[in-house]
């Protein structure tokens, strides 16, 4: 049989990027790899030394990407990981950019980054499975998360590759669109000489046109498995994500004596925002009173990200809209600081924008003072919260760990104990647990769960997943695109 990829007894030659033993694994033509593990388990690492990335100091890796013309790497294998959402704009982003006007003018539109296309039929069919055309005369950094990840795709697919690989595709998007996708990819493999592998966190969804499962495990590569065969011998875990002194202790810290009096957390009044000849929010009236717990919802691009932007009061336009937040209204004099000391948030943009490479707790301690780095130091109580936070969220042993180091799951973890370590009264969790494993997901789930049982704790939860939802939902909101 034809091997694509052949990796034999590769040790890296740098050894922070080695595995635990030399790395074996053929790829052979028709096969489709789904690359499953828990978080930091090193998934996205044996991806990167498939595709060469890591020298290697013993073994071999080739290649053989017959029928395709070229053998070359770059040429045949497209790789679509978390951060690569902006592409070429990536280098330059930065939190709250998409929300200022005047940052935008030098950023590219939709329809110039696509680049040439020669399949127009996979091109039509791209554009109407992820809604592309009213895409297209935007800004790139106007764009939803999901948004974002419907146009990656897109223009990945559109280069005709060889091999496609793909960090966890499915997370952003919502319901509709992961079936279609499924179902496209699905077409894509059963008639071209495409071959897919993917990185999953969640250990039991493993889509149909996967023939092989390659298990990875504390950096320890596992034997590849059929697909049928790995699913018959999955076992989930039944050990309680979350222990029940850890979810005690959440429920009984002591309250802050600096919380605010109002009964009305949020109150938005007829707020319009529009961009150019879009309107994203039209009239919107929504009350959130103290200690409800609400779910938004809607598909990508109705306006979620943008509606969290003026509670958070990240975005300019807030100050135009009638907006108060625990009482106070917006534009009358309040601190934005003095607001957000009150608000704990976390979201995909605060992660891809998140690049600031320090030690795994002082971005932890970040949370304390609101900054995209740590600009002030913490006392030494404060970095005894942050440890115990950390230790909630079982990641204390990597505390010193540099955070860019960490893999995406593991940065995930890191942003909640974030937005946790004030303990809010207005806790914002938009699509919280992207890119976790299926043990992380009940223990954050656990976690939320043990927050919201808390007098008067407030949260906003966004997730295109019902079952992640908490079972303390007491009230929802659906976005409807351009309503």
């Amino acid at each position: 049989m034809q091997s694509i990829i052949c990796l034999k007894g590769g040790v890296a030659r740098n050894e922070t990027y080695r595995f635990s033993h030399p790395l074996t694994l053929n790829i052979e033509v028709g096969e489709h790899l789904a690359i499953v593990g828990t978080n930091g388990s090193g998934k996205s690492l044996l991806v990167d030394t498939l595709l060469g990335k890591y020298p290697l100091k013993e073994g071999t890796l080739s290649y053989d990407f017959f029928p395709s013309v070229s053998n070359s790497v770059y040429d045949n294998i497209k790789y679509i990981a978390f951060r690569d959402t902006y592409g070429a704009a990536d280098a330059n982003y930065y939190y709250q950019q998409r929300w200022n006007a005047h940052d935008q003018e030098d950023t590219p539109m939709v329809k110039d980054c696509l680049g040439e296309v020669t399949d127009t039929q996979l091109r039509d069919e791209l554009f109407g499975l992820f809604a592309i055309e009213p895409m297209l005369d935007k800004k790139l950094i106007l764009l939803s998360s999901g948004e974002l990840r419907k146009f990656q795709l897109t223009k990945t697919l559109l280069t005709n590759p060889r091999v496609l690989v793909m960090d966890n595709p499915f997370i952003g998007l919502d319901a509709k669109t992961r079936d279609l996708l499924h179902e496209l990819l699905q077409r894509l493999t059963s008639r071209s000489s495409l071959q897919i592998i993917l990185i999953l966190s969640m250990l039991d969804d493993i889509p149909r046109f996967i023939t092989h499962v390659l298990p990875v495990n504390e950096r320890t590569c596992g034997e590849k498995i059929l697909r049928q065969n790995y699913l018959d011998n999955y076992v989930p875990s039944n050990i309680p994500a979350l222990s029940e002194e850890k979810k005690q202790s959440i429920i009984d810290l002591a309250y802050s004596d600096q919380l605010f009096a109002s009964e009305e957390v949020v109150k938005l009044n007829k707020v319009f925002i529009r961009y150019g000849e879009r309107t994203i929010l039209k009239e919107l009236d929504w009350t959130i009173i103290r200690g409800q717990k609400w779910a938004l919802s809607g598909e990508n691009g109705a306006g979620k990200s943008t509606l969290l932007s003026l509670v958070c009061a990240d975005n300019p336009q807030s100050y135009a809209c009638d907006i108060s937040l625990f009482g106070r209204k917006r534009g009358t004099g309040e601190s934005i600081w003095e607001i957000k000391k009150h608000i704990g948030y976390v979201s995909p943009e605060m992660h891809r924008a998140y690049l600031k490479n320090l030690p795994t707790i002082e971005i932890v301690a970040s949370g304390l003072h609101d900054s995209i780095g740590l600009y002030k130091k913490p006392r030494p109580d404060q970095m005894d919260i942050c440890e115990w936070w950390m230790d909630i969220f079982g990641i204390l042993s990597i505390k010193d760990r540099p955070f860019l180091q960490l893999s995406s799951g593991e940065q995930r973890l890191v942003l909640l104990a974030r937005a946790f370590v004030k303990d809010p009264e207005l806790l914002i969790l938009d699509e919280p647990l992207h890119g976790l494993d299926t043990y992380n997901r009940k223990m954050v789930k656990a976690i939320v769960e043990a927050f919201c049982e808390r007098k008067d704790k407030t949260i906003i939860y966004v997730t295109h997943y019902e079952n992640e939802l908490p079972a303390s939902i007491t009230d929802r909101l659906i976005l409807k695109r351009n309503k």
